[in-house]
């Protein structure tokens, strides 16, 4: 495919897309019934989305399997937005906890035009996945970060930016802090898009990278290296443990499959054959 874009080379964001999958580490490793039930599975739960929202026991498995790994992805994407500005002219990725513990540090020789017109050296980035992220608190003490950086320097500006903002804005930060309303014109809220456009000065930059970023996502994926689609054998597993259990139907015996991960030492689920989850993980493996 041709390369249109000019602030980041194509062999460069595909090795940013690689380091980004890479950090998935754990999440990345297949699913059996003991890694899925290693956090403890609500099986009434289960029973109760499977007939309400009439999936099946596959789907089921498949998405509680993507729950699951969703519910730990946020850093790898977290790492996505913040270092992929490692390879932009004019940024600079801190360490974690280097150079004040900023996320993203912006200075440009020249300058940089804010929107109301001033020109500052530096933008100090503090970068959220998603605007309703931070609680009070949480606001409160970052925006004090802020405030100090003004203090120290006042040739710059802080931007809080959001990966997942409320629509397209760059925007003076009105925050609490201590019960009391705050804002300052060089403490600004910023959607994604709003930043790569004053990085790289092309309005549509961060759509630029949209664009392509699938092709190279699955060519990351597809290309036979180190990063590679889990395979899960959870479901297998299951499917192995309900048809040995030999009740009147398959739903029913699934279902008792899946009872049996949370509830084993129950009265009632402990009677039966195999029903430790000890011997049911085991049991599991021999019938796979």
């Amino acid at each position: 495919m041709n390369w249109n874009i000019n602030f980041i080379t194509r062999e460069e964001l595909k090795e940013h897309i690689t380091k980004t999958i890479e950090s998935y580490g754990e999440k990345l490793k297949p699913y059996d019934i003991k890694k899925m039930n290693s956090n403890l599975l609500d099986p009434i739960k289960m029973i109760f989305d499977k007939y309400v929202y009439q999936e099946s026991w596959e789907d089921l498995v498949s998405g509680e399997i993507f729950r699951q790994r969703d519910k730990s992805n946020n850093n790898s994407i977290g790492y996505f937005h913040q270092r992929i500005f490692n390879y932009f002219e004019y940024c600079y990725v801190p360490d974690n906890g280097r150079d004040g513990g900023w996320d993203v540090i912006f200075e440009k020789p020249e300058g940089i035009i804010l929107p109301t017109g001033e020109k500052v050296s530096r933008i100090f980035v503090e970068m959220k996945n998603k605007h309703n992220t931070m609680n009070s608190a949480s606001a409160g003490k970052t925006y004090i970060k802020m405030q100090n950086q003004l203090l120290r320097d006042d040739d710059c500006a802080c931007f809080l930016v959001e990966a997942i903002a409320k629509q397209s804005q760059n925007i003076k930060w009105e925050t609490s802090v201590d019960g009391q309303k705050v804002s300052h014109k060089r403490i600004r809220r910023v959607s994604i898009d709003q930043f790569y456009a004053l990085v790289t000065g092309q309005e549509d930059a961060f759509y630029q990278v949209c664009l392509v970023l699938p092709n190279i996502i699955n060519e990351v994926v597809s290309s036979g290296s180190d990063v590679s689609v889990p395979k899960d054998s959870a479901f297998k597993e299951l499917s192995n443990i309900a048809a040995s259990l030999n009740l009147e139907s398959e739903d029913l015996s699934i279902a008792m499959a899946i009872y049996l991960l949370g509830f084993s030492s129950y009265e009632g689920f402990s009677n039966g054959k195999n029903t430790t989850l000890a011997h049911l993980y085991e049991y599991a493996k021999r019938l796979t």
